[in-house]
């Protein structure tokens, strides 16, 4: 790794002020005479109905998630929830992951103190890094690049639970997040914002837009700066953003809005360490605060990112509509962690140091046909396409020999370099999809949702160390199908049928290839939307079953075999929107049985590891009128049930509950506010692993005060 690789992972201000600067002087080009109307905090466009916009409130009426043509999200036959422009401005989250930690089935920042990437479990399956996708295109993790989105550059985010093979190919079976990003407005709009927190952490950011007279162009720019950390001693947190949007539209039939983003961000890597008593016998004593709450100068995560797309829509005439969504995004990261990985002995614990340097790529087209058309007394639309998605990851990792620190006096006063590598390889995974959805919504107030998609996937690996390249090819067939029916007065109940996989690289001790992990999902629920108020409450009882599940070969310890299987059963409620003119509420309540139910390892009628039984949380906002007009509280309790930390169900992770708080007072253009998350500074255990390999650490109190000004 030379000084100059390094480097090119560290904030190059010079970009953004350039890039910021070109910007602004071109919006006098599309500046208008007309004075500016003042907006509320949360502006969601001319169309609020629209699955693009921030919604209404704590509710949103429309969405693409489990229908790619777009529909209202009642007529969708699974539980879908959306985090709205609202939500996200009232509770500001740092993270996609906080953006999430109020909605049901979701298990946020189950890693703890671990900025690097979204990490985030639904309805108990590892999600984070496998079901994140932006604008309708995948943002997958790719080994170590976590291509994470600032909430900052976020309009709204939809939740869809269960497998999504139809929709998108290989992902979880938990479910997926669709990341709908800021886009251009036909309007004049500015904010400026500036906020201070915990771990003396700053934070600047911009977001404009205007359009021209004619109303056929209109740009935006979100801009963010943050420097800071956590509650890590010397941790970095720090962030350099610049997102722009241009849309244009010639006709109101033809529309292409063209997104791109910069990103550069300086991180700290998670440590899990041994707890007294658990990992270690307690009479040597708990490891001291000043040990907990540092790590050694070697850590580091540092990335460097972009990305450029469109999404256009032309449509040919009033049944026939052509759409196309293309993105290309790229990553550099600079990845050092020294981390724990057991104790050696009664009293030492085993240090190892890890290295990343990897660039990774996404590029990935969705091309889309829609036609819709009466058949009799019934609306159909039908919507057909093909997607395609190259991944490539080219990089190196190294892992050294290891360190020992003594848990009666740890230290980490020494030095630590670069290992060796062990990994030095260029993988690239192409996938193609071809899918075809149909949604009927019959006179009776009955709608019938179906779809079928045809997957293949090829992956190919070039490993420099041996010289060698290796392939692997995969395909598969997935469907959906489901339903709801309009009962009047309010009351939709739905029931639906999923389908979805997952890739599998590698093989088993006797050379034949895995094949893909398999999933299914039953789901059953119930919809109220009172008519004339903006509020939804919906129920689902959920079947996911996941088979050819990759566990430890009991014969071949270093290779696995594909004889698990586990089943995850539950209930989900969820209730959010205006209880009264003045208060505005999110409840969400959720019981996972998860169950290994097939494995070698003696693991079998176990409790799946890191997935709570119990998820509870309730958000309340009230905003104030007459003379204290302008004022709003809002304020939160979450609570994450007992989980295991190891399949072999070895290690409980205790249960806890966090409670946050938000207040903000607006007037004229200006508006303040603080947000307190942990009210209490609660200390908690985020997750464990099995004995001797210790816990991480949950996020401590964390408060930030900010000031804005639409201009």
């Amino acid at each position: 790794m030379t000084d100059n690789s390094i480097a090119r992972a560290r904030p190059r201000v010079s970009k953004l002020v350039l890039f910021m600067g070109t910007t602004l002087l071109s919006s006098a080009a599309f500046a208008q005479d007309t004075p500016t109307e003042l907006q509320p905090i949360v502006v969601t466009g001319a169309d609020e109905a629209s699955p693009l916009s921030g919604g209404t409130g704590y509710t949103a009426e429309e969405t693409t998630a489990g229908f790619k043509g777009g529909v209202s999200l009642v007529e969708v036959p699974r539980l879908v929830s959306v985090v709205t422009a609202q939500e996200i401005a009232d509770r500001a989250p740092v993270q996609i992951e906080d953006a999430l930690a109020y909605t049901p089935g979701v298990s946020a920042s189950n890693w703890g103190v671990d900025d690097r990437y979204d990490q985030f479990t639904i309805r108990g399956f590892d999600t984070g890094s496998k079901g994140i996708y932006r604008d309708g295109l995948i943002q997958k993790s790719i080994n170590f690049s976590g291509f994470k989105t600032d909430p900052w550059m976020v309009e709204r985010i939809d939740v869809l639970r269960g497998p999504t093979g139809v929709m998108y190919g290989p992902g979880e079976a938990g479910g997926m997040v669709n990341i709908v990003s800021k886009r251009p407005r036909f309007e004049t709009f500015a904010e400026g914002r500036l906020q201070y927190g915990s771990h003396n952490t700053a934070q600047a950011a911009i977001d404009l837009g205007n359009s021209n007279a004619a109303g056929t162009l209109a740009w935006r720019l979100t801009g963010l700066m943050r420097n800071g950390g956590n509650e890590v001693e010397d941790a970095q947190d720090d962030r350099l953003l610049g997102a722009f949007g241009v849309t244009w539209a010639p006709t109101d039939r033809t529309e292409v809005t063209f997104l791109g983003h910069y990103q550069e961000d300086n991180l700290a890597p998670n440590m899990f360490l041994p707890v007294a008593g658990e990992d270690y016998d307690a009479s040597f004593g708990a490891l001291p605060e000043s040990f907990v709450d540092s790590q050694h100068d070697f850590n580091q995560f540092d990335t460097e990112g972009w990305s450029i797309g469109y999404q256009a829509r032309h449509e040919v005439n009033s049944q026939l509509t052509l759409r196309q969504n293309l993105r290309y995004s790229e990553q550099d990261t600079t990845y050092r962690h020294l981390y724990y990985s057991g104790m050696a002995s009664a009293t030492q614990m085993q240090f190892y140091d890890f290295t990343v340097f990897e660039t990774a790529s996404t590029f990935a087209v969705d091309t889309q046909v829609e036609y819709r058309a009466t058949l009799g007394a019934a609306e159909n639309t039908l919507v057909a396409g093909l997607d395609y998605t190259r991944q490539i990851v080219d990089g190196t990792q190294g892992f050294g020999a290891g360190y020992l620190i003594d848990v009666t006096n740890p230290s980490y006063g020494f030095g630590v370099s670069d290992p060796g590598n062990y990994i030095d390889r260029k993988t690239t995974e192409d996938q193609t999809g071809l899918y075809v959805q149909n949604h009927t919504r019959f006179e009776n107030g009955v709608t019938l949702t179906a779809g079928l998609r045809k997957s293949w996937v090829e992956t190919e690996t070039e490993n420099r160390l041996t010289n060698t390249t290796s392939t692997q090819d995969d395909d598969a067939l997935t469907m959906s199908l489901g339903a709801t029916w309009d009962l009047g007065n309010g009351y939709v109940p739905f029931a639906s049928y999923a389908e979805g996989f997952t890739t599998n690289i590698g093989s088993s001790f006797d050379g034949t290839a895995f094949k893909p992990t398999e999933s299914e999902q039953f789901e059953v629920g119930l919809r109220y939307y009172p008519v004339g108020r903006n509020l939804m409450l919906s129920a689902a009882v959920f079947d996911v079953t996941k088979t050819n599940v990759l566990t430890a070969d009991p014969l071949n310890p270093n290779f696995q075999v594909q004889t698990g299987e586990v089943r995850h059963r539950g209930l989900e409620l969820e209730a959010r929107g205006q209880l009264t003119e003045q208060l505005a509420a999110i409840f969400s309540y959720s019981y996972i049985d998860a169950k290994i139910t097939e494995s070698n390892n003696g693991d079998k009628d176990n409790a799946a590891a890191k997935v709570p039984e119990h998820l509870a949380s309730l958000w309340l906002d009230y905003a104030f009128a007459g003379r204290l007009e302008g004022l709003k509280l809002g304020g939160g309790v979450r609570y994450v049930g007992e989980s295991w930390g190891d399949n072999a169900n070895s290690r409980k992770v205790d249960d806890y509950i966090l409670a946050d708080v938000s207040v903000s007072y607006a007037w004229d253009d200006y508006r303040v506010s603080l947000g307190v998350t942990n009210l209490f500074d609660k200390d908690y255990a985020a997750t464990c692993e099995t004995v001797s390999y210790g816990c991480i650490s949950g996020e401590g109190r964390e408060l930030t005060l900010a000031l804005s000004r639409k201009f």
